[in-house]
């Protein structure tokens, strides 16, 4: 079987991969909605890619893994090699999660990361409101993570919220020492959450990044006795081209609370020091940027090794990329928690694929399937209406 072309398109905010084989066999990659400009770094890679066997996805992924670093290049590679994985499913005739070692439980456990009601204002009684409704929601998440502080727009509207000028920039610019009052207001939301969700849901929080370090151990230290699912990305993350470790470190071993980074890494290398050096709880590496579904299992499997928990993170991926998160997350080992489950954005996302369950998600669970590939495809005659004009080959 050989590689004959690489196709990638926009359909909606989500970038496409889509790689034609000699044989007829099409495999399908998805990159977040955050990245509607990636499709010219997925075509970089063309040539690498034709008269390649995709089935060796290995000695295919050798060729352009050296080729990507953090964010956004590194997106483009994640999501060829889920593409790549797609094939070799459904030319072998089995999902790909047998592909990757086999099933290790029969449904994945997923958090609400992309569920979301519009949050009225910045206030306790806010954030209680939207906590309420989204512990209502129908696939009764099992834990729900909500951006505070430096993650959302808490430090716009809460007057003289943290030392420091506030940046409108681009892809969160904003650091410095909270003031007292800030800090105050951080817990108070904090509070009102848990008061929603008591006991029944876990609160994970989306943090930064942004905070000092003092700040970050003052937070950790203070939420102790609230029984926090993790405190995420609170030095870098998001679109932080490095990863401190040794920050996270001091962090992290002043306090019983979890605390998790992971989610703009860019391959098993730069999880290395994370890892090793016991720097956080938990990681949340995203298969749509960090290499790809095998890279993650990695990633997991060498943390399992010592004692780090594992959530992978997929808000933006779609539903080609959760129907990838499902598939590695069936094969992950014990250390997994929940992947952050993402959604079809726009709704009519879930009209132009098969092979979904309706619904996808009971009691925060979602049953592996077991088609072959990926086990979700695009429907070509309902997709194509999708299609900008510069996209219109796509399936052809």
């Amino acid at each position: 079987m050989k590689i004959i072309d690489v196709k990638c398109a926009v359909i909606g905010s989500n970038p496409v991969v889509r790689i034609k084989t000699d044989e007829g066999i099409d495999g399908y990659g998805q990159a977040e909605a955050y990245k509607p400009y990636l499709k010219p770094f997925v075509l970089f890679y063309k040539d690498a890619l034709l008269g390649q066997d995709p089935t060796n996805v290995e000695r295919v992924m050798n060729r352009i893994r050296n080729m990507a670093s953090f964010k956004p290049w590194g997106s483009a590679v994640s999501s060829i090699e889920m593409a790549l994985w797609d094939i070799a499913g459904k030319a072998a005739g089995v999902p790909v999660y047998k592909l990757l070692g086999g099933k290790v439980r029969d449904r994945v456990r997923v958090y609400n990361g992309a569920v979301r009601f519009k949050l009225s204002d910045y206030t306790p009684d806010g954030f209680a409101d939207i906590m309420q409704k989204m512990k209502d929601s129908p696939e009764r998440f099992s834990i729900i993570k909500q951006g505070i502080a430096f993650h959302g727009g808490m430090m716009e509207r809460f007057p003289d919220f943290f030392y420091g000028d506030f940046n409108q920039g681009y892809r969160y610019p904003n650091r410095g020492l909270l003031t007292e009052k800030g800090f105050k207001h951080i817990l108070e939301c904090i509070e009102a959450m848990k008061a929603v969700l008591g006991d029944e849901v876990g609160l994970a929080l989306d943090c930064g990044p942004g905070w000092t370090v003092p700040d970050a151990m003052r937070l950790a230290k203070a939420v102790e006795s609230m029984h926090i699912a993790w405190l995420e990305d609170m030095i870098t993350g998001d679109y932080t081209p490095y990863v401190l470790a040794d920050v996270y470190r001091d962090i992290t071993h002043s306090t019983t609370t979890p605390i998790h980074t992971g989610e703009q890494i860019y391959l098993r290398q730069n999880f290395r020091e994370l890892i090793e050096t016991h720097a956080v709880n938990i990681i949340g590496p995203d298969p749509a940027d960090m290499g790809g579904i095998a890279e993650l299992k990695w990633v997991a499997e060498y943390a399992d090794l010592h004692g780090i928990m594992m959530a992978p993170h997929g808000t933006g991926d779609g539903l080609l990329g959760l129907a990838a998160l499902v598939q590695v997350c069936a094969a992950l080992p014990g250390n997994y928690i929940a992947f952050e489950y993402p959604t079809g954005d726009p709704a009519w996302w879930y009209d132009i694929v098969d092979g979904l369950p309706n619904p996808i998600v009971k009691d925060s669970y979602i049953e592996v399937w077991d088609r072959p590939g990926m086990g979700v495809n695009l429907i070509p005659d309902k997709a194509a209406a999708y299609l900008t004009d510069d996209d219109k080959d796509f399936f052809d």
